[in-house]
């Protein structure tokens, strides 16, 4: 009896859900009419979406396309994340400012491990507003301005470093070693020299890991990059526990970290330092690193423009009396030029393209519907080269910032609550930097190829002749440096140069440079103007750069 009504009870309910069906779709087809739409967009292939069109080319060219064809918001499908993208200065507002709370930063797993998951960067509330007041107050302008005799001892040393090797060297590479120090001062005052090297050596490995392929293969970068984050934590660890023991006050920011206590008397732990130490360095570099070397690529570029910048600058270091290195934070306040040179430089190839965010809950934007679990990602490079906002968005022109740039349309450091807290000291080294290279230093764009087999200096009286083969453009910018100390310059012939491997030597005022080069398999000679140009009575010190492949790391952080 039991089992017959059981049957007939299953029975009925089967049969009530069939006949609701019809009625419980068309319902549900009626809220679906009602909710706003997705943007429009391509998801590309099942899980991979359209990486491999954006791997395949420069990012900024795929947004750029993208945003052509579906206006200023869109969608489409990254790594297996599907992503909106927005472009416009009102997007960015809504996403970074009006409506934050609605979105949380994101980053892949991968680099929470790299950097430390206790990094402010990737937090939001009451944590992140602790944490980043106390990074603020340490790199505010009254903190960094009392770093500038440092900050020139850095440069000097820096350039006098690159002067003094003879080599043709990676610039970008270069200017994050210049800012990786600048770094270090900002966050441990004048360091152990013991402790800097150890620090120095483990980062560089972790840095090359950051965005490798993240496989735990032993020997693989990625690998060797999480190690190499374990000895750093185990190095800041011995920093911080001397700091304490010797119960040092200092106001660098490893001391406001060490002296903060919230509401309730808790104090950070050592990781949470570690982390937002190691945070701080990763953003430290690239920024400046990358706008330091376009900066010398768009003077090379415009002569008129670089002896402008030559004249202010030289101004200023006569106005020191002959104290040479002694710039003052007025100085620094008053290079008009200089500058706007920054700023446009930033405008033009900030590296900082675009930044990420995850909707926390459903969102509706414009009409459109950005579901909750999408990433959300404000293109600041597209929002920089729009025309509407910035008249021949592809031309090299300080004077457009003579006037303040409308509201959310120039963001090189982020906007909101998580812009970058460190963006005046990021301007003030670029600044004193690039004021002792131009006013020592002279420099001419050397076009060589990626892969070169050797480089050699030939007679003066040789003339440029690139023939049918012109230079393949490397992927990174280079710099050499000779030093004219001597009252000859006999002193350069057959110097070893050894990153290329070769011998080159120095006859006579002006030479140029044969270049064996590897493109495809295939080698190829072509004799360009060399870099450098020196007398008998100069004293000073040049630069070789080369003038392609300045593009160099244009994603988002």
């Amino acid at each position: 009896m039991e089992t017959t009504l059981f049957i007939l009870l299953y029975v009925i309910l089967f049969l009530s859900t069939l006949l609701s069906y019809p009625f419980l779709r068309k319902k549900k087809r009626g809220f679906r009419i009602g909710r706003p739409k997705l943007p429009p967009g391509s998801m590309g292939w099942p899980y991979i979406g359209e990486t491999l069109q954006l791997y395949s080319q420069d990012p900024n060219i795929f947004f750029l396309t993208k945003q052509r064809r579906y206006g200023e918001i869109f969608k489409t499908q990254i790594l297996g994340c599907p992503c909106v993208m927005l472009a416009s200065p009102e997007a960015a507002r809504f996403v970074l400012l009006t409506h934050a709370h609605l979105f949380k930063p994101t980053y892949p797993k991968s680099k929470e491990k790299m950097i430390g998951p206790c990094a402010l960067f990737f937090h939001q509330g009451e944590y992140h507003t602790r944490l980043r007041k106390l990074v603020q107050r340490s790199l505010s302008p009254d903190s960094i301005r009392k770093l500038i005799p440092d900050i020139q001892r850095i440069a000097l040393s820096a350039l006098d470093s690159l002067a003094a090797s003879g080599q043709v060297m990676n610039t970008f590479s270069e200017m994050k070693k210049f800012a990786f120090d600048v770094g270090i001062l900002s966050i441990f005052g004048h360091l152990d020299g013991g402790y800097k090297e150890k620090l120095e050596e483990n980062y560089r490995i972790l840095d090359k890991g950051y965005n490798s392929l993240p496989t735990k293969i032993p020997g693989s970068a990625y690998h060797k990059a999480l190690q190499a984050r374990k000895r750093l934590n185990q190095i800041l660890g011995e920093i911080i526990r001397e700091r304490k023991e010797k119960r040092l006050v200092e106001k660098d920011l490893l001391g406001h970290l060490l002296n903060f206590k919230d509401e309730k008397g808790q104090i950070l732990t050592e990781d949470q330092i570690a982390d937002n130490i190691i945070g701080v360095l990763f953003a430290a570099q690239d920024t400046t690193a990358s706008v330091i070397t376009w900066i010398l690529k768009f003077l090379h570029d415009d002569p008129k423009l670089l002896e402008a910048f030559k004249t202010e600058q030289k101004a200023i270091s006569q106005s020191n009396s002959g104290r040479e290195g002694h710039l003052t934070w007025a100085q620094t306040r008053n290079m008009t030029l200089t500058h706007r040179v920054l700023l446009e430089s930033l405008r033009m190839a900030s590296i900082i393209s675009f930044t990420f965010r995850e909707a926390v809950v459903d969102v509706e934007y414009k009409g459109y519907l950005i579901p909750k679990g999408w990433k959300v990602m404000p293109l600041f490079r597209n929002i920089h080269h729009n025309p509407e906002f910035f008249s021949e968005p592809q031309r090299f022109d300080p004077s457009r910032f003579k006037a303040a740039p409308k509201p959310n349309t120039f963001m090189p450091f982020g906007s909101g609550v998580h812009a970058c807290p460190g963006n005046e000291l990021a301007k003030l080294e670029a600044l004193i930097f690039i004021h002792h290279l131009v006013t020592r230093f002279r420099w001419w764009a050397v076009k060589v190829g990626s892969n070169m087999a050797h480089f050699q200096y030939l007679k003066e009286d040789s003339q440029p002749d690139f023939g049918n083969n012109p230079a393949v453009l490397p992927k990174c910018a280079q710099v050499g440096i000779i030093k004219a100390t001597c009252p000859s310059i006999g002193w350069a012939k057959n110097q070893r140069c050894l990153r290329l491997e070769g011998t080159f030597s120095v006859k006579g005022m002006l030479s140029s440079c044969l270049v064996t080069s590897m493109e495809w398999g295939a080698p190829y000679r072509t004799k360009i103007r060399a870099g450098f140009k020196f007398g008998p009575n100069s004293d000073e010190t040049e630069f070789l750069l080369d003038g392609m492949g300045w593009d160099v790391a244009n994603w988002g952080i």
